[in-house]
């Protein structure tokens, strides 16, 4: 018997002093003292028995904080988690959302779709993160009084002959899809949209590969704006804090553009070579197909249409959107330091559509890229 009384008053004597570091931080000095007390009689009484009915007795009348056999525990295990889950995200993985239209077909900001599942508007939502936009003239008459409401969700409203109507989206975002033209005649029973506004893109950007790897040409890239302008201005107030885009040139490489062409002296070489021929994922971005366009030679400041080349310092790289037309990149901020790399774009995980998996898996849809309206190419709204 007085060996199991010896067991039995070791495991009280472990479990109050488990409970007397827990309650460090909130016992008053005379309080611990009193609590270091009771342990030491525990461990140290020659009766067994005796030693664990006093401890016992003692405990029920101290002062104690909290359940912390329970509730304790559980906030220890969700700090612990809490922070294995952000170190994972700093040297790991970092979530992030497409901000723009700048590199569809590739990844996609908030667009429209024409071509969504039907379904109830909660499970689009839940999917798709889908909003309807449909829209159809009651009354024939000429676009006035468009009105912008920025939001959560933004909106957009106007009147086509006295009759008011809202899409979801920003102002050129809705113009594009709705082919809204304040010179253009609308009959009635002309439809302006028969679809959903989709969120952008969610993916996880892989961080760590940067600390081992050399960024590779052809890679999609996320990267801060500290420190870049555009037009005179710092670039995140155009944009925000972060960019995504397509490395295009090294540092040492030498640029030039030509008949919507980007053509690449790679450093050491005497040639300009074009840009597909050194790296096979651009070969996609030349195709003519899914929104696909090429590199637009008619805009930015760093090179100019048919005259000027570009070298990349060293430790930068030159970034080109894929939707060439419609982007903001190095052709206007120069090249992008070393330091200002976040990583590269990895998984994306949701909405979900053919873009869903490893970023950058897909072919361009084999349909041809077309003329662009407003602000985007229509073969775009199927994807």
């Amino acid at each position: 018997m007085r060996y199991f009384d010896r067991k039995k008053q070791k495991k009280v004597y472990r479990e109050l002093a488990a409970l007397r570091k827990d309650e460090d931080d909130l016992l008053a000095i005379e309080e611990k003292q009193e609590f270091d007390a009771i342990l030491a009689e525990l461990k140290n009484s020659p009766d067994p028995r005796d030693a664990v009915a006093v401890a016992r007795r003692k405990m029920a009348d101290f002062p104690l904080h909290g359940n912390y056999g329970t509730l304790r525990n559980l906030l220890d295990l969700l700090l612990v988690v809490g922070a294995v889950a952000f170190g994972l995200r700093a040297l790991f993985f970092q979530p992030f959302r497409i901000p723009t239209s700048s590199m569809q077909p590739t990844l996609y900001g908030i667009h429209f779709r024409n071509d969504l599942p039907k379904c109830n508007k909660f499970l689009k939502a839940l999917l798709f993160g889908a909003r309807e936009a449909k829209a159809t003239t009651r009354s024939p008459g000429m676009l006035t009084e468009i009105q912008y409401h920025p939001g959560f969700f933004d909106r957009v409203s106007f009147t086509i002959g006295g009759e008011k109507y809202e899409l979801p989206g920003d102002v050129a975002k809705v113009a594009d899809y709705a082919d809204l033209d304040g010179m253009r005649f609308y009959p009635a029973g002309t439809t302006l949209a028969d679809g959903d506004v989709v969120i952008g893109d969610h993916l996880f950007v892989e961080r760590f590969s940067l600390y081992w790897r050399e960024p590779q040409r052809g890679d999609v890239m996320v990267f801060t704006t500290d420190g870049l302008y555009s037009n005179g201005r710092p670039l995140s107030e155009n944009g925000g804090a972060y960019y995504i885009k397509r490395l295009a040139a090294l540092p040492g490489d030498t640029v030039k553009l030509a008949d919507d062409q980007l053509f690449v002296r790679p450093k050491g070489a005497k040639e300009f070579v074009p840009v597909q021929k050194l790296d096979p994922r651009f070969a996609k971005v030349y195709s003519g197909k899914g929104g696909y366009q090429g590199h637009n030679s008619d805009m930015g400041g760093q090179i100019v249409y048919g005259k000027n080349e570009y070298t990349i310092p060293e430790k930068h790289y030159f970034m080109l959107g894929d939707n060439s037309r419609f982007s903001g990149d190095s052709r206007f901020f120069g090249a992008v330091p070393r330091r200002n790399l976040v990583g590269r774009a990895f998984l994306c995980f949701w909405p979900f559509s053919r873009r869903t998996g490893l970023v950058d898996h897909n072919e361009a849809l084999d349909v041809p890229t077309g003329t662009p309206l407003h602000s985007t190419f229509p073969v775009m709204w199927k994807q």
